[in-house]
């Protein structure tokens, strides 16, 4: 059984000695080793590289999506120069993880699914836009191992996602046009205003906020002093109520299930502290708390009640009606393609859709990442998907109990990365903002974040 565990979730999988045994790591990684030791510039690579996705995030909310695949391009490029002139003889910390192994995993099904399209050019170019999200993993694993350039990015997203919300909440006072029709017209919510701040949309705007949601719970612990905590309590304070005003069904299943989440984990991580009692009844009682607020929420404030009755409201509702329909058609179009999809991408997906969509009924993804991979990647992606899914969440867990065991307070960031990808697929289950930029770095990120802490287990089964 034991073997069986080891081989699902990859930890006992010889990656130092496949490197090792690499030819292409040979001749590629460290080629201008005797470059990099000479040139002034190359010996700051590291921090170079995390200015330049300092950059990414910095930018990722306010510019167009051109631009941020431009700074994705520049990022990569010194990602690769600089693994070019790596003293491998030098790295204590491993490169490759088992999340590595199944990001790439995951890029090849794509490639796969992009060669046998019915529409090749379109899944080509989508591609190419998928190809720089999964390298941007790799130069986040990279730069997040250590540990000042790791709290430099967690603190650039929180103080740009703080900057975002702080306009979201003076769109609320102030009010904003809505930009689509984004509330049924015949709901009493119609003249609601829902935020969007800079990023456009309500539900892209929740989608980016959950997992500031997530780090900024976390930060009111991890960081260190009253005025940092302060601060992060501010974040955490803000980001929860700008997420609320956007008025994003989809956003608010994200927050609650990050936060019940992170509320979980922060109870285990403090319960060796605890005694009996709490030890035994501290869970529930957290979880009970939390869900009682949101049932008062429910009860007593109308725009929540009627929000969330709306999830209920099964075809009665404009959006629900209209996702259903785009399901409906999805749905065919992986029955006719159930192996290996139609290739990644909204691009093969618009040429596709119409094909099978119903009269008024066009959409540009099928709202629901699960559906969309499938779809795109058949089942053969959505499996390596969920695979990678649950290696990036075991890894988390198995290395959040290290670093308990450690008392090592930097676990706390493993509790934030996993409160924000659980809140994140929720979000996920009936909506497609996951594929935005915006949005879509910010998962890489906290996929590296957790890859970031891995350790290789050793012949004794230590980490």
């Amino acid at each position: 059984m034991n073997l069986v565990w080891e081989r699902l979730t990859l930890s006992s999988l010889p990656l130092k000695e496949y490197l090792e045994g690499s030819y292409l790591h040979r001749l590629v990684v460290g080629i201008l080793k005797p470059w990099r030791q000479s040139s002034i510039l190359m010996q700051w690579g590291d921090t170079i590289a995390a200015l330049l996705l300092s950059l990414v995030y910095g930018f990722a909310p306010f510019a167009s999506s051109s631009l941020i695949l431009v700074l994705l391009v520049a990022t990569i490029g010194f990602w690769f120069l600089l693994t070019l002139c790596d003293d491998t003889a030098a790295v204590n910390v491993p490169f490759v993880t088992p999340i590595h192994f199944l990001v790439l995993l995951y890029w090849l099904v794509a490639a796969v699914a992009t060669a046998l399209s019915p529409v090749k050019s379109a899944a080509l170019k989508d591609l190419a836009v998928l190809s720089l999200y999964i390298l941007l993993f790799f130069v986040c694993a990279r730069v997040l191992r250590f540990s000042r350039f790791r709290s430099w990015l967690i603190t650039v997203y929180l103080h740009i996602s703080l900057i975002v919300s702080v306009y979201g909440i003076r769109q609320w006072f102030f009010g904003a046009d809505a930009l689509a029709t984004w509330v049924d017209p015949e709901s009493p919510l119609s003249k609601t205003t829902r935020v969007y701040s800079y990023l456009g949309n309500p539900n892209l705007l929740a989608g980016y906020l959950i997992a500031a949601v997530a780090l900024s719970l976390v930060a009111i612990f991890a960081w260190q002093g009253w005025i940092r905590k302060a601060l992060s309590l501010t974040m955490f304070f803000v980001n929860t109520a700008c997420l609320v005003l956007t008025y994003s069904r989809g956003g608010w299943i994200g927050l609650v299930v990050a936060l019940l989440a992170a509320a979980m984990l922060l109870v285990y991580w403090w319960s060796v502290d605890f005694n009996p009692f709490w030890r035994t009844w501290s869970l529930v009682i957290m979880a009970g708390s939390l869900i009682g607020v949101l049932l008062l929420a429910i009860i007593f404030v109308e725009p929540v009640r009627l929000r969330v009755m709306s999830i209920f409201a099964d075809r009665q509702d404009s959006s629900n009606n209209f996702r259903r329909n785009v399901w409906d058609a999805v749905f065919k179009m992986i029955g006719d393609r159930p192996i290996i999809g139609i290739g990644p991408g909204h691009n093969s997906f618009n040429k596709i859709y119409p094909l099978y969509q119903q009269p008024k009924y066009t959409a540009l993804s099928a709202y629901s990442i699960f559906l969309e991979v499938a779809v795109e990647m058949g089942f053969v992606g959505l499996g390596c998907f969920l695979w990678l899914v649950f290696i990036t969440f075991n890894t988390a867990f198995t290395q959040m109990q290290r670093l308990r065991e450690l008392r090592n307070l930097e676990g706390l960031w493993i509790i934030g990365a996993i409160a924000a990808l659980l809140g994140m697929l929720a979000h996920g289950l009936v909506d497609t903002v996951w594929y935005r930029p915006e949005i879509n770095t910010i998962w890489w990120l906290m996929v590296a974040l957790v890859a970031s802490y891995w350790r290789p287990v050793n012949k004794t089964g230590d980490r």
